[in-house]
């Protein structure tokens, strides 16, 4: 009992910004506004986690998530030009986005493996890469509102399961089989909602 409590103490802040991470998606599945001040609580958190783990690349990933949250934040607000001052609302990405995300895509993939190559010790530097690439382009297309977002968010944390395994990281395994789970949800629901506004 006393590991237990004395874990806790010594973990808090990273159990903390876990739990701010389920109420994250389950915010963000709604299309709640409040996500974004809980994703940026969550991300603060995990830079502090991260510096003390020396993690760096994980927590330089955070900044970019941080400066992302708030420009997720006001453009879920007034994102909408259609309508002044309006609520962004879900959208298909169109097709010259695509093909620009594709080619940013290309060039952070082999940028990020050749830095993990060649600077690390990390044996899986494509993998690390392509989870890596796959969330800068998940977490913009989320800020933009794009539906395709989830779709991008379940070959992340699909793949991801498969390094976790790979990696022994049990725990770290579970948390992604249900943020895969979590994304189809999240599909599922802002594909409704994207047919109502077309009735």
């Amino acid at each position: 009992m006393n590991a237990v409590v004395d874990w806790v103490s010594t973990n808090y802040i990273e159990l903390i910004a876990a739990s701010l991470g389920l109420i994250a998606i389950s915010l963000q599945i709604k299309q709640n506004i409040w996500y974004w001040l809980v994703s940026i609580v969550m991300v603060s958190l995990y830079i502090y986690v991260y510096i003390q783990a020396k993690l760096y690349a994980d927590m330089s990933l955070q900044i970019y998530f941080l400066v992302i949250s708030f420009y997720g934040w006001y453009y879920w607000l007034y994102g909408n030009k259609k309508n002044k001052k309006k609520e962004a609302t879900v959208s298909k990405i169109n097709k010259k986005s695509y093909i620009i995300i594709s080619l940013i895509a290309i060039v952070f993939f082999w940028g990020i493996a050749w830095i993990l190559k060649s600077y690390t010790d990390s044996d899986i530097p494509y993998w690390d890469s392509f989870t890596t690439t796959l969330s800068f382009i998940a977490t913009w297309m989320l800020a933009r509102k794009y539906i395709e977002n989830w779709l991008v968010w379940i070959v992340a944390d699909f793949v991801s399961i498969g390094i976790y395994i790979y990696k022994g990281l049990y725990p770290t395994t579970v948390l992604f089989i249900v943020l895969t789970i979590l994304a189809f949800v999240g599909y599922s629901h802002w594909l409704k909602d994207l047919k109502n506004q077309k009735n």
